[in-house]
């Protein structure tokens, strides 16, 4: 008796190690960027992310010449998928919130100023910047019946909440296959759901301090539970003028000219990557003012900003109870 007792107390004890196995870590590059996905669970899904990775890029990714956002940028009839719908009625939705902060047609005149895809336009000048404006304006630019209406020069670029979008995409995917518990990062776009089950406690992240020389340093480590956060700074692509003004990568897509901002990283929180990634970008644009008083009425939105003072000195701002370290 006192053996058969042993026995199954050996048994259940063998099935609980069993039952405590390691967090399964996937990596890679994508988007220009790294990836890392960590989910609770023993099963490979390295093929069906890399594929999901695959329709996005040939849906969105403008430095793809032959996906569908290239071809519809070159005015070719193109049925666009669900994803594009989808980030595209999500834009519209952002555009207008935020009275054209984030405008996804900006993309023309981000290129022209060498911060885009394409290089830039030699002696660029005032006419050619006030040339190129005159296609800006997603109000500008409808999706009727699967295909996207606008005027011929129009240049539409979603690099600005496509990321966020993809890591969206993972993280429901991994929800499908009841792995529940899991933290999906691209190039630092997060969405955590559950816990971390290696360390039973809420997913660990970190907003990283504004370094110019590249050295990388946390600012502020933050738990993050099923929710997504997205960061966008200035630091680490600018232009300096002849006075040493730096001029963010973010187009003012008012004036058609980079933004001189004294913001240098933006936070965002939100249910989910692809509305923070957006928000995170609109915000870079706007200003600290603008975006203390547009988060009065968006208490769904918790924002953390770093900028510099007029002394030059860093200092960070917290908004609608962004977590505490």
């Amino acid at each position: 008796m006192k053996k058969k007792i042993l026995f199954i107390l050996i048994a259940l004890l063998v099935i609980s190690c069993k039952k405590e196995h390691k967090n399964t870590i996937l990596e890679g590059t994508v988007f220009g960027t790294y990836y890392r996905v960590t989910y609770d669970s023993d099963l490979n899904y390295q093929k069906q992310i890399d594929s999901l990775f695959y329709v996005i890029n040939k849906s969105m990714s403008t430095y793809q010449i032959y996906s569908d956002i290239s071809k519809i940028n070159r005015n070719e009839e193109v049925a666009v998928d669900a994803h594009f719908k989808k980030v595209f009625e999500t834009s519209k939705q952002i555009y207008k919130a935020t009275s054209a902060a984030f405008d996804p047609t900006i993309g023309a005149v981000v290129n022209a100023w060498d911060f885009g895809p394409e290089g830039k336009i030699a002696n660029l000048d005032s006419l050619k910047v006030d040339s190129l404006m005159q296609s800006v304006g997603f109000n500008k630019v409808t999706l009727k019946n699967n295909h996207v209406l606008k005027q011929k020069e129009t240049f539409i670029d979603f690099n600005a909440i496509a990321k966020g979008y993809a890591v969206d995409v993972v993280s429901e995917f991994l929800q499908s296959q009841n792995a529940k518990n899991h933290l999906v990062d691209i190039g630092g776009e997060l969405r955590a759901s559950g816990i971390n089950i290696e360390k039973k406690s809420d997913w660990k992240v970190g907003v990283e301090n504004p370094n110019f020389d590249g050295s990388q340093s946390i600012n502020r480590a933050i738990a993050l539970k099923d929710k997504a956060m997205a960061t966008s700074g200035t630091y680490r692509k600018f232009k300096v003028d002849e006075n040493g003004n730096r001029y963010a990568h973010i187009i003012d897509t008012k004036t058609g000219y980079p933004s001189k901002t004294n913001l240098l990283s933006i936070s965002v929180i939100a249910d989910d990557c692809m509305t923070a990634d957006a928000y995170a970008t609109a915000f870079k644009a706007m200003g600290i003012e603008k975006v203390k008083t547009f988060l009065k009425s968006h208490p769904e939105l918790k924002v953390f900003l770093i900028f510099e003072n007029k002394e030059k000195a860093l200092e960070t701002l917290a908004l609608n109870d962004f977590p505490e370290n």
